[in-house]
């Protein structure tokens, strides 16, 4: 059994007290709380993810660094934190700061959690991806803020001439049996010590929580709704003047020449400088608007690079040529087969945030602000690229304003780094929004060919081959030696993707033979991990022939769910939203229910969607978007094992439930002569506010496992599942193109691909905005 699997352990650990000037305490070397071996826990044939997943993986290379991360007992009373992963809108600020007060036994407000700069000594301890933040930082967190506790404790029995056990320790406060008190503050620096010191702590039962499990609101809600929370483009660097780049008219094309450097100066009299990058031609001047002027007024002629002419039908035909074949060639005689083939076309990796960094370079050292998922690998490649030691460069860790995989690379940070270094000069660089959707990253688009062979009222057989354009996984396990693999030839694909897939993918049926593979290939695109990266797209043709095999079978699609699941706590959540969302009630034509299942990152989640299909829904008259169909009502049930803060955990189901509608209706890039046509997010027709649901209700289940597991992606893959087979059974035609609409004919005028950036909007009056 594994130890995300099991209720939180009551043995005792190590805890180190660090040499500091106030109290510092860490966790032990990883080796003592590393998982178990993995054991079969089911007992039907089971795929590679049910025995060892990514967040498996993610934990154990974490753990050997465990130890390098410390909980700060400060003089006024409050604890501190540098949190070696990044804040992009997930809450995990406020989970590690709960996580903490609760050890502590300290008010919520007292605990200070910061983003750590690049630390190249945790090695593969400061990657933010697969939703493992909590999984792989609970059980260390908590350990050194017991170990802090502990020696607080130790200080206190001293001065007060008293047995630890007899103290009592609540907000902060120490108190001795005769009513004298002492302050965590007070205590503070007596605690501290010389030389590392080993403490044995044990940590607080699941039973004792009093902050983890309840709902909080986030600690830095006063900032995001007041504007004070500080974002790259927020911060003022001295000297960083505002920044933006003329980009290529195709995907990576690269500048031939620029002829009216001197006249565009001369024009604009507020730029300031103008060089040619790798990306394109960067304009530096006081203020974004003068760059904005100057980069359409920019005379660029281009090299055109390997995704040029490239279109929807291009890429859809060469996946289909790259599809691997099925395996099971032999059946009884009588059986029959369902054999579906579904398209997922490319969806942006923009978040709300456009791609900015904000660079410092001179010829000795380099200092670059931005929102690094990676930030270790990110200090690593830009030290390269700048011809300066790693030790030279520092990377400061920004909160981000979102990041749909997108932070995982470092776009924004080298290109801010190497126009400082051309241009001598600080800058703050931020991507247009017609740069992000145009040559920023993209989910790839992908096919999902499934067979499944069924006789009688058993499936036989289960067989998917997925096949998508490559993903890129190029930041590795965040630092630069398992970043160089995806260099090696095949190595991107064969040590990454192929990984990656058979540790988040697997059927949650038993039906038979089963296998998924996948197949990628490589076609220049700027690719990342689009939330949950392949499950939604998996999933989604899993549980839309899951359907088929029960409407075959002539079987309730809920009941044959229950008859096939495998996992008894995807059994549970299923029954959650059947009975909450009142399960096979009658509804009028043109509008059904449908189900989506998905098991991830050690937690499980379920999904009931009603979808109107009608022409009230589909009839509507749109500016700039499709008006239906719509879902009308969203029920997710999930289980992640310990919920540190279910308020956190619903407003991650909430935005998963909005990118599940999304994909599977409205949201995609549309990709001609090499580049996609949307350039804006009216463009880009994400879950709009007259698409969102009447109803959706969040049902956070109760502890299962004792441990988190990952929440950030989760409801994404069940909500489009159920979004499809409610279209399905609404209209009685299976969708099998993604999202439904993108065949439609398009509901924008496509802006220019040159200039890059769309001329400013003005008011049609005086004042330009």
């Amino acid at each position: 059994m594994r130890l995300d699997s099991r209720p939180i352990p009551r043995r005792r650990f190590l805890g180190y007290l660090i040499a500091a000037p106030t109290l510092a305490a860490v966790a032990p070397l990883g080796l003592e709380f590393l998982s178990d071996p993995a054991g079969a826990v089911i007992p039907s044939a089971p795929e590679p993810s049910e025995e060892y997943d990514l967040s498996d993986l993610l934990n154990d290379a974490a753990m050997p660094t465990s130890n390098l991360i410390a909980v700060v007992v400060n003089t006024d009373g409050t604890v501190s934190f540098a949190l070696p992963r990044a804040e992009v809108g997930q809450g995990i600020t406020t989970a590690v700061a709960m996580t903490i007060a609760d050890e502590m036994d300290l008010a919520l407000h007292k605990v200070s959690i910061s983003l750590a700069d690049a630390r190249p000594e945790l090695v593969w301890n400061q990657l933010t991806g697969g939703s493992n933040s909590m999984h792989s930082l609970f059980t260390p967190v908590r350990i050194a803020a017991a170990t802090a506790k502990g020696a607080l404790l130790e200080a206190a029995a001293l001065q007060l001439g008293e047995v630890v056990d007899a103290l009592t320790a609540n907000d902060g406060v120490i108190t001795a049996p005769d009513g004298r008190t002492l302050t965590y503050g007070s205590l503070a620096q007596s605690a501290a010590v010389e030389q590392t010191t080993a403490i044995p702590v044990q940590l607080k039962p699941a039973s004792d929580f009093t902050v983890v499990g309840t709902p909080q609101g986030r600690i830095d809600a006063l900032d995001i709704v007041t504007g004070r929370k500080q974002f790259a483009m927020d911060l003022e660097i001295p000297g960083a003047l505002p920044t933006m780049v003329r980009r290529p008219p195709t995907i990576n094309g690269t500048v031939g020449s620029v002829t009216n450097v001197e006249e565009v100066k001369a024009t604009y009299p507020g730029v300031t400088d103008i060089v040619v990058v790798p990306t394109g031609v960067a304009v530096r001047a006081q203020t974004f608007g003068e760059c904005i002027d100057a980069v359409d007024a920019l005379n660029v002629t281009w090299v055109p690079a390997a995704a040029a002419g490239k279109s929807d039908d291009s890429v859809l035909a060469e996946l289909r040529a790259a599809e691997l074949p099925f395996s099971v060639t032999s059946l009884p005689l009588l059986t029959k087969t369902i054999d579906e083939t579904f398209t997922f076309y490319f969806v942006s990796n923009s978040p709300l945030e456009t791609n900015c960094a904000v660079a410092d370079v001179t010829s000795s050292k380099a200092e670059i602000w931005s929102s690094f998922k990676s930030p270790i690998v990110a200090q690593q490649i830009i030290a390269q690229e700048l011809g300066l030691s790693q030790e030279a460069v520092t990377c400061h860790v920004v909160q981000g304003g979102g990041s749909f995989g997108r932070h995982l690379f470092w776009d924004a940070g080298l290109e801010a780094a190497l126009i400082s270094k051309a241009m001598g000069k600080p800058v703050k660089l931020m991507w247009h929004r017609a740069d992000d959707f145009r040559q920023g990253r993209m989910h790839p688009m992908a096919t999902s060919h499934v067979r499944a062979s069924y006789l009688g009222g058993d499936v036989l057989a289960f067989e998917q081959r997925h096949t998508s354009v490559s993903t890129d996984f190029s930041h590795g396990l965040g630092e630069i030696l398992s970043a160089e693999v995806t260099k090696i030839p095949e190595g991107n694909t064969l040590a990454y993707s192929q990984g990656v897939f058979e540790l988040t993918q697997d059927v949650p049926y038993n039906f038979g033979v089963t296998n998924q593979l996948l197949n990628e290939v490589d076609m220049a695109f700027n690719t990342g991990s689009w939330r949950n990266i392949y499950s939604p797209d998996v999933a989604t043709a899993t549980e839309l022939v899951v359907d088929r095999l029960a409407a075959r079978m002539g079987q309730d699609p809920y009941q044959f769910r229950r008859a096939f699941l495998k996992d008894s706590r995807l059994l549970a959540v299923l029954d959650k939203v059947a009975q909450a969302g009142s399960w096979g009630r009658s509804m009028p034509s043109l509008t059904a229910q449908g189900l989506g299942l998905h098991k991830e990152y050690k937690g499980a989640v379920a999904a009931l969607v009603e979808i109107d299909c009608g022409p009230d829904a589909t009839g509507r008259t749109i500016v700039d978007g499709y008006g239906g169909p719509r879902v009308t009502k969203v029920v997710i049930a999930v289980d992640v094992g310990l919920p540190i803060n279910p308020l956190g955990l619903e407003a991650q189901m909430m935005g998963g439930a909005m990118d599940g509608i999304a994909k599977a209706l409205t949201f995609s890039l549309h990709i001609q002569n090499g580049i996609p046509l949307e350039a804006s997010w009216d463009n880009a027709y994400y879950t709009r506010q007259w698409n969102v649901p009447f109803d959706l209700e969040v049902i956070v289940m109760p502890p299962t496992t004792g441990v988190p597991g990952g929440a950030g992606e989760l409801a994404v893959a069940p909500v489009m599942a159920a979004v499809a087979c409610a279209y399905a059974r609404a209209t009685g035609t299976m969708p099998t193109r993604f999202p439904i609409n993108h065949n439609q004919p398009l509901g924008f005028t496509p802006y220019p691909t040159e200039p890059s950036v769309p001329v400013e909007p003005t008011n049609g009056l005086t004042q330009e905005f």
